[in-house]
């Protein structure tokens, strides 16, 4: 039971956190190319970035929902393994919870601003540089976050694994 429960949670970290980083790595630059373009002749869209950053925020908002698997099912696995009060996953289980917080608080409403600001124009357009600074800025960190979770997945301080 042990396995299958720590295959869904690496399997749906790749899958809906991986999936996260990415498209919220990608999506600044994007928001901030619409935010550039002209409008075609006619037409009312803002053309391929501001559908390629519409594309990116809708990733991040449904990976983000499907990412409630990874926490779940780690919960799941530590309890089985008898792990759940060990300092490592403690650690762990803080920093997804500070990176869940700042994707839903901080991520995603400011994709949705930047989004806003592209597809108006005008004078919010002169705010998307520094929008697209700071949202590239929180990516980075909701990231790393990540990335010092995996670590410590990986080398569990105290561990049996011999590795």
């Amino acid at each position: 039971m042990g396995k299958l429960l720590l295959s869904v949670h690496v399997i749906a970290a790749i899958l809906a956190v991986g999936s996260i980083a990415v498209a919220a790595s990608l999506f600044p630059r994007f928001a901030k190319l619409a935010a550039a373009e002209t409008p075609p002749e006619g037409g009312e869209e803002k053309g391929r970035a501001v559908g390629i950053a519409a594309f990116l925020h809708r990733i991040c908002r449904i990976y983000a929902v499907a990412g409630l698997v990874v926490p779940v099912f780690g919960l799941a696995t530590g309890a089985h393994l008898g792990v759940l009060g060990d300092a490592w996953l403690v650690t762990s289980m803080i920093l997804t919870a500070v990176a869940a917080f700042m994707l839903a608080m901080a991520i995603i409403p400011g994709q949705e601003r930047m989004l806003t600001m592209a597809r108006t124009g005008g004078a919010a357009v002169e705010g998307v540089g520094a929008a697209a600074a700071r949202l590239g800025m929180l990516t980075g960190i909701f990231n790393l976050l990540w990335t010092v979770v995996v670590v410590l997945m990986i080398v569990r301080p105290g561990s049996t694994t011999g590795v």
